[in-house]
C-alpha cells in the first residue's frame, strides 16, 4: 500500500462526503494504492450512517465520545500501523476539504522524493478560491503581540507573525516551513513511527504545531507544495461551538508555549497573553464570549 488516508469527522455530514467524494475522485486517477480510514467522533447529525452507506469500503470507527482532532487520529494511525501491510505514508485530512485534481499524488510523489523530507502539506484556498496561509512559522512572542495589540497590516501578514511570503506560494516549487496547516498533513510511515503521532494532551488546535515540532527536533524537514492544491472551508466543526472552541484554542497554546520554550519566554507570553486576553474580556459584547475570556484569563493566570 502506499497511503492511508485519515478523516476525522463531528457534526459535518454533508461537508465530510463532499470531502470523501473529491478525495475518491483524485484517488482514481492517481495510480496510488491506497485505504481510506475515517474517524467519527459521536457525531449527532448521522454523518457515521451517511458515510458508511455511501463508502462502504471505508474503514470507519464509530467512536462513542468526542475524542478530539489528534486522539481520533492516533486511533485511526494506530489502526493502520498495526496491520500487516503498511503504507509508506500516512495522509492527514481534515473533513471539510476539497481535493483538486493530482493533489493526493503530488503530495505523495514530493514526500518519496527527498529522503529527509518527513511533512508536506497543500496549497489551501478558501471556498471562494481566495488565498489561504497554508503553513507558518513556529509562534513565538511577536504572534502573541500581533494577536492582541496593534499592529501594522504589513507585519501581520509578513514572517513578524509567521506567515510566508505570497511569493513562495506563487512560485510553484516546495519551499521549507517550520509547520503546515492541520487541514493537510502526509507524512512518511518512518516519521510517525519515530515521533509517535499527536500529543493526545492537546484536545484541539495546536496539535499539528507540537508534532511538526517535534518532527524537526528528530532531524526531519517538513514543506509546503504549492503544486498540490486543496480548498480549506476551515473552522466548520468548532464554529458550532465558538465560546469552548476559544477556550480550548487559548488552553492549547498555553500548553505549546509552556512545551517548547524556555521558562523565561513562557513567564513573558503568559503575561502578554493575560493582558490581551483581559481586554478582549472588557471590549466583548456577547455575554458568552465575555465569560469566555473571563474563563481564559483565569487558566493565564494559575498555568
Amino acid at each position: 500500500m502506499d497511503i492511508a488516508v485519515v478523516v476525522v469527522t463531528w457534526n459535518v455530514r454533508e461537508l465530510a462526503l463532499n470531502t470523501l467524494h473529491s478525495l475518491f475522485d483524485d484517488l482514481a486517477g492517481s495510480g496510488l494504492q491506497a485505504e481510506v480510514y475515517v474517524v467519527d467522533n459521536a457525531s449527532s447529525d448521522g454523518t457515521a450512517e451517511a458515510i458508511t452507506s455511501e463508502f462502504p469500503q471505508i474503514k470507519l470507527t464509530a467512536s462513542k465520545e468526542n475524542l478530539g482532532f489528534g486522539k481520533g487520529n492516533n486511533l485511526a494511525i494506530r489502526q493502520i500501523m498495526s496491520g500487516l501491510d503498511l503504507p509508506k505514508a500516512i495522509y492527514l485530512l481534515n473533513s471539510d476539504t476539497i481535493t483538486q485534481p493530482n493533489a493526493t499524488r503530488t503530495l505523495y510523489d514530493t514526500l518519496m522524493a527527498a529522503p529527509r523530507l518527513g511533512l508536506v502539506g497543500a496549497r489551501l484556498s478558501y471556498g471562494d478560491g481566495s488565498f489561504q496561509h497554508s503553513a507558518f512559522g513556529f509562534p513565538g512572542l511577536r504572534q502573541l503581540w500581533a494577536e492582541f495589540f496593534p499592529t501594522p497590516g504589513r507585519l501581520i501578514e509578513g514572517r513578524f507573525n509567521g506567515r510566508y511570503p505570497r511569493a513562495l506560494y506563487d512560485s510553484g516549487k516546495p519551499f521549507a516551513v517550520d509547520f503546515t496547516l492541520g487541514a493537510t498533513m502526509m507524512l512518511k510511515r518512518e516519521v510517525i513511527e519515530q515521533t509517535k503521532g499527536f500529543d493526545e494532551q492537546f484536545f484541539m488546535y495546536c496539535e499539528e504545531i507540537d508534532w511538526a515540532w517535534r518532527i524537526h527536533d528528530a532531524g526531519w524537514d517538513v514543506q509546503c507544495i504549492p503544486t498540490a492544491h486543496v480548498i480549506h472551508l476551515g473552522g466548520q466543526s468548532t464554529s458550532q461551538v465558538r465560546p469552548q472552541s476559544v477556550i480550548n484554542l487559548w488552553t492549547s497554546r498555553l500548553r505549546l508555549y509552556r512545551k517548547h520554550h524556555p521558562a523565561w519566554k513562557f513567564a513573558l507570553a503568559r503575561l502578554m497573553i493575560a493582558v490581551g486576553i483581559w481586554l478582549k474580556a472588557r471590549h466583548e459584547q456577547h455575554s458568552t464570549m465575555r465569560d469566555a475570556y473571563h474563563t481564559i484569563y483565569e487558566m493565564t493566570l494559575k498555568s
